[in-house]
Protein backbone atom coordinates (compact mmCIF):
# COMPACT_ATOMS: atom_id res chain seq x y z
CA UNK A 1 0.00 0.00 0.00
CA UNK A 2 1.27 3.44 -0.74
CA UNK A 3 -0.05 6.75 0.32
CA UNK A 4 0.13 9.43 -2.82
CA UNK A 5 -1.00 13.17 -3.41
CA UNK A 6 -3.92 14.33 -5.39
CA UNK A 7 -3.67 17.34 -6.26
CA UNK A 8 -1.67 20.34 -3.79
CA UNK A 9 -1.57 18.47 -0.69
CA UNK A 10 0.64 20.23 1.97
CA UNK A 11 4.25 18.46 1.50
CA UNK A 12 5.00 18.34 5.36
CA UNK A 13 1.43 16.79 6.58
CA UNK A 14 2.22 14.07 3.80
CA UNK A 15 5.42 13.38 4.76
CA UNK A 16 4.30 13.17 8.75
CA UNK A 17 1.20 11.11 7.96
CA UNK A 18 3.39 8.50 5.99
CA UNK A 19 5.90 8.33 8.70
CA UNK A 20 3.03 7.69 11.48
CA UNK A 21 1.18 4.87 9.29
CA UNK A 22 4.16 3.65 7.79
CA UNK A 23 3.22 4.13 4.67
CA UNK A 24 5.34 4.79 1.46
CA UNK A 25 5.06 7.47 -0.39
CA UNK A 26 4.47 6.70 -3.67
CA UNK A 27 5.81 8.52 -7.27
CA UNK A 28 4.34 11.73 -8.90
CA UNK A 29 1.38 13.04 -7.43
CA UNK A 30 -2.31 12.43 -8.88
CA UNK A 31 -3.82 15.67 -11.08
CA UNK A 32 -7.66 16.05 -9.93
CA UNK A 33 -8.69 18.18 -12.91
CA UNK A 34 -10.38 14.92 -14.48
CA UNK A 35 -13.57 15.21 -11.40
CA UNK A 36 -13.98 18.77 -10.83
CA UNK A 37 -17.23 18.93 -11.14
CA UNK A 38 -17.94 22.80 -12.13
CA UNK A 39 -21.63 23.04 -11.25
CA UNK A 40 -21.27 21.79 -7.89
CA UNK A 41 -17.32 23.75 -7.62
CA UNK A 42 -16.29 20.34 -6.04
CA UNK A 43 -14.66 16.99 -6.83
CA UNK A 44 -16.05 13.95 -7.64
CA UNK A 45 -14.24 11.29 -5.08
CA UNK A 46 -15.67 8.21 -6.82
CA UNK A 47 -13.64 9.25 -9.99
CA UNK A 48 -10.94 10.02 -8.41
CA UNK A 49 -10.68 6.64 -6.98
CA UNK A 50 -10.87 5.71 -10.29
CA UNK A 51 -8.06 7.90 -11.39
CA UNK A 52 -6.01 6.26 -8.60
CA UNK A 53 -6.61 2.79 -9.38
CA UNK A 54 -5.76 3.27 -13.09
CA UNK A 55 -2.21 5.21 -12.33
CA UNK A 56 -1.41 2.89 -9.78
CA UNK A 57 -0.99 -1.08 -8.71
CA UNK A 58 -2.11 -2.00 -5.44
CA UNK A 59 -3.33 -0.61 -3.00
CA UNK A 60 -3.44 2.93 -2.44
CA UNK A 61 -4.61 5.38 -0.58
CA UNK A 62 -5.37 9.61 -2.27
CA UNK A 63 -4.25 12.09 0.09
CA UNK A 64 -6.17 15.41 -1.14
CA UNK A 65 -6.99 18.99 0.06
CA UNK A 66 -9.94 19.07 -2.32
CA UNK A 67 -13.83 19.20 -1.49
CA UNK A 68 -14.76 16.36 -2.22
CA UNK A 69 -18.52 14.99 -2.69
CA UNK A 70 -20.23 12.10 -4.17
CA UNK A 71 -23.72 12.70 -5.88
CA UNK A 72 -25.85 11.62 -2.87
CA UNK A 73 -24.44 13.81 0.04
CA UNK A 74 -23.30 17.13 0.00
CA UNK A 75 -19.81 16.58 0.93
CA UNK A 76 -17.49 13.52 1.96
CA UNK A 77 -14.22 13.29 4.28
CA UNK A 78 -13.41 10.85 1.99
CA UNK A 79 -14.08 7.21 0.31
CA UNK A 80 -12.79 3.81 -0.39
CA UNK A 81 -13.70 0.84 -2.00
CA UNK A 82 -14.98 -1.73 0.08
CA UNK A 83 -12.80 -4.29 -0.33
CA UNK A 84 -10.95 -2.77 -2.84
CA UNK A 85 -7.82 -0.93 -3.40
CA UNK A 86 -8.10 2.74 -3.59
CA UNK A 87 -8.87 4.91 -1.04
CA UNK A 88 -8.79 9.05 -0.91
CA UNK A 89 -9.62 10.83 1.93
CA UNK A 90 -9.37 15.06 2.66
CA UNK A 91 -8.45 17.33 4.77
CA UNK A 92 -10.67 20.45 3.12
CA UNK A 93 -13.13 20.24 5.22
CA UNK A 94 -10.73 19.18 8.57
CA UNK A 95 -9.11 22.51 8.47
CA UNK A 96 -9.81 24.99 11.42
CA UNK A 97 -9.79 27.60 8.40
CA UNK A 98 -12.71 26.20 7.02
CA UNK A 99 -14.68 27.08 9.92
CA UNK A 100 -13.43 30.64 10.15
CA UNK A 101 -11.11 29.82 13.03
CA UNK A 102 -7.32 29.88 13.38
CA UNK A 103 -5.07 27.22 11.74
CA UNK A 104 -4.40 24.41 14.05
CA UNK A 105 -1.68 21.89 12.50
CA UNK A 106 -1.54 19.84 15.41
CA UNK A 107 -5.32 19.25 15.02
CA UNK A 108 -5.52 18.89 11.37
CA UNK A 109 -3.03 16.13 11.54
CA UNK A 110 -4.90 14.14 14.06
CA UNK A 111 -7.95 14.23 12.35
CA UNK A 112 -6.27 13.75 8.99
CA UNK A 113 -5.22 10.28 10.52
CA UNK A 114 -8.09 9.56 11.87
CA UNK A 115 -10.00 10.16 8.15
CA UNK A 116 -6.87 8.12 6.49
CA UNK A 117 -7.26 4.99 8.79
CA UNK A 118 -10.94 4.94 8.40
CA UNK A 119 -10.88 4.84 4.37
CA UNK A 120 -8.12 2.26 4.65
CA UNK A 121 -10.37 0.29 7.17
CA UNK A 122 -13.16 0.20 4.30
CA UNK A 123 -10.68 -0.91 1.71
CA UNK A 124 -10.12 -3.48 3.63
CA UNK A 125 -13.89 -4.21 4.33
CA UNK A 126 -14.36 -2.96 7.49
CA UNK A 127 -18.15 -1.42 7.58
CA UNK A 128 -18.98 1.37 10.08
CA UNK A 129 -18.86 0.60 13.28
CA UNK A 130 -21.47 1.40 16.02
CA UNK A 131 -18.38 1.84 18.84
CA UNK A 132 -18.07 6.38 18.21
CA UNK A 133 -14.60 5.77 19.75
CA UNK A 134 -13.18 3.70 16.99
CA UNK A 135 -11.99 5.03 13.68
CA UNK A 136 -14.12 3.21 11.40
CA UNK A 137 -17.33 5.26 13.40
CA UNK A 138 -19.14 7.02 11.09
CA UNK A 139 -17.76 10.46 10.29
CA UNK A 140 -20.92 13.18 8.65
CA UNK A 141 -19.46 16.28 10.57
CA UNK A 142 -16.39 17.38 12.43
CA UNK A 143 -17.50 16.96 15.64
CA UNK A 144 -18.02 12.76 14.66
CA UNK A 145 -14.06 13.32 13.15
CA UNK A 146 -13.32 14.26 16.68
CA UNK A 147 -14.70 12.43 19.15
CA UNK A 148 -13.43 9.41 17.83
CA UNK A 149 -9.49 7.33 18.26
CA UNK A 150 -7.34 6.69 15.56
CA UNK A 151 -7.31 3.02 16.52
CA UNK A 152 -9.50 -0.10 15.20
CA UNK A 153 -12.20 -1.13 18.22
CA UNK A 154 -11.17 -4.75 19.18
CA UNK A 155 -14.22 -6.19 16.84
CA UNK A 156 -13.23 -4.33 13.98
CA UNK A 157 -9.61 -5.74 14.66
CA UNK A 158 -10.72 -9.11 15.13
CA UNK A 159 -12.58 -8.71 11.73
CA UNK A 160 -9.67 -7.50 10.03
CA UNK A 161 -8.20 -11.53 10.46
CA UNK A 162 -4.46 -12.39 10.14
CA UNK A 163 -3.94 -10.97 7.07
CA UNK A 164 -4.02 -7.62 8.38
CA UNK A 165 -2.67 -5.77 11.68
CA UNK A 166 -2.94 -6.72 14.79
CA UNK A 167 -2.28 -5.76 18.14
CA UNK A 168 -0.53 -3.17 19.21
CA UNK A 169 0.29 0.19 17.48
CA UNK A 170 3.92 0.43 17.09
CA UNK A 171 4.19 3.70 17.46
CA UNK A 172 1.89 7.20 18.70
CA UNK A 173 -0.61 7.61 16.70
CA UNK A 174 -0.29 4.95 14.31
CA UNK A 175 -1.36 1.75 13.54
CA UNK A 176 1.08 -1.23 11.99
CA UNK A 177 0.51 -0.91 8.29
Amino acid sequence: MILVAVGEFPPPLLERLSRRTRLPLGPARVDPAVAFDTARAQYDSTRLLAELKARYEGEVVGAASLDLYIPVLTYVFGEAEMPGRAALFSIHRLREEFYGLPPDQALLEERALRELWHEVGHLWGLAHCPDAACVMSASYSLAQVDSKSDQFCPACRARLGPARPQGTRPAAGSQPA
